[in-house]
């Protein structure tokens, strides 16, 4: 996001108010008496420098902007760019936060929080107003004492060393922004965006854990187009084949109970998305989905239909063969593209699979250095999950979904203002019989 604010203080700018005037500051100049005024065509000695913004905002269309930190006093989102007249309430944001939030079961951190939240602007009359957003959530079950340890020196694979490479700062209690606490903001805007998503075009995004460790869901146990939601809410790691649930379980207890832990994978499934999402060469839809679920904490890998498998295939084994079926729709007989072809979604389902490393936060002594630069060793306090997968489900859900409905805005923006070309191209919306009634 970029800013036109001052630079003296970024940059060194120099302090005169001749200088000051040249690099856009908010001081004015001297004014120059009416008869003097000019209006010169290019002035070939102004500069103008665009800050970054420092990593908290997501997407072009629709605007997240996270805040707050893990110890503080709470944490949420900004939504800028909903759209207005959508029926919305907390009832629509708790659902995700409850399979997102702490303490919901023996094999999660056991910190202790409701994580409910609150809408505080936005809204009248229980619809957006195309006004900015914000939902809160409160903290409430803060143990700072838990990191004294952790003050003087550096979890090892943990952000606190390079935040403090970075910053030169940091907040030690619970991790700061580094703590996926603050992934509280994603998930609340993550259900406005999968509701917006459902309503306009029926599109749905459904992910579940398919890895803990060196328990792998085989890919044939599970159809993509027909799992529920409520297979994979039925057991408390969240993978939708009971068999294998049990065996994830199994697989975190036995590090739990050595103060250890483990990573695993976690696949996202996209089922009715609009076609023509997505742009060509540097934002194309894979690129966005990868940044988005890079993002967030302890991912390690991302990949989409046949990821790395398709490099065993010879082209003609991998190539998805097209077809017409019975609505007089170009299908595909194959997915191994993942329901994206040249950057641009092609309707068929988006599959994807990010990995997600073990908690760097272990109650084993390990060896590491303090913020002094003194070798030492450490056993980590406080609150963890010894596998972080089953929490991260909804999280995965909340970044594709953030993804989609920006780019489906962009698509709407820049393609659908003149009629479609109805022989190659299908309108975004679903049609449907029910439309919201706002009150007048």
């Amino acid at each position: 996001m970029a800013s036109n604010l001052s630079t003296n203080h970024f940059l060194g700018a120099p302090s005169t108010s001749a200088g000051s005037a040249r690099l856009g500051s908010l001081q004015s100049p001297p004014l120059l008496p009416p008869q003097s005024l000019q209006l010169p065509a290019r002035r070939s000695q102004s500069k103008r420098f665009e800050i970054q913004a420092s990593g908290s905002t997501y997407g072009n269309y629709f605007r997240v902007t996270t805040f707050g930190e893990s110890h503080g006093g709470g944490v949420g989102c900004v939504v800028d760019g909903c759209p207005p007249r959508l029926p919305l309430s907390e009832e629509d944001i708790q659902g995700d936060l409850d399979r997102r939030r702490p303490g919901q079961s023996r094999i999660t951190t056991p910190r202790k929080e409701t994580d409910t939240c609150k809408i505080a602007s936005g809204i009248a009359d229980g619809f957006t107003t195309g006004s900015p957003i914000k939902v809160e959530v409160p903290n409430t079950d803060q143990r700072g004492n838990d990191y004294t340890e952790m003050s003087l020196a550096y979890r090892p694979s943990h952000a606190d060393a390079t935040y403090d490479f970075k910053y030169g700062v940091r907040s030690v209690q619970g991790g700061g922004r580094s703590s996926a606490r603050e992934t509280i903001g994603r998930v609340a805007a993550g259900a406005i965006a999968k509701k917006i998503l459902k309503q306009y075009a029926g599109t749905e995004v459904l992910a579940y854990v398919s890895q803990v460790h060196n328990v792998v869901l085989p890919e044939n146990l599970v159809n993509d187009e027909t799992v529920t939601l409520d297979q994979i809410e039925s057991n408390i790691v969240r993978c939708p084949n009971p068999e294998y649930a049990e065996k994830m379980i199994a697989a975190i207890d036995a590090v739990r109970v050595r103060g250890d832990s483990v990573g695993g994978v976690v696949t996202c499934i996209v089922r009715n998305v609009p076609r023509g999402l997505g742009s060509p060469v540097f934002d194309k839809l894979e690129a966005e989905l990868a940044k988005a679920a890079m993002s967030l904490p302890a991912t390690k890998g991302f990949e989409f239909g046949s990821g790395f498998a398709g490099t065993f295939m010879t082209g003609s084994e991998h190539n998805d063969e097209f077809y017409m079926d019975e609505q007089g729709r170009i299908r595909t007989k194959t997915n191994r593209s993942g329901g994206i072809q040249g950057g641009i979604s092609n309707g068929e389902t988006i599959n994807m699979r990010v990995a997600f490393k073990p908690t760097s936060t272990i109650s084993r002594k390990q060896n590491t250095v303090t913020r002094d630069k003194h070798d030492t060793e450490l056993i980590a306090r406080g609150r963890h999950d010894p596998c972080v997968v089953p929490r991260a489900v909804p999280m995965v859900e909340a970044m594709v979904a953030l993804v989609l409905i920006d780019q489906l805005m962009a698509q709407y923006a820049q393609c659908m203002l003149f009629p479609i070309n109805p022989a190659l191209q299908e309108p975004l919306e679903v049609p449907t019989n029910e439309q919201a009634q706002v009150p007048l």
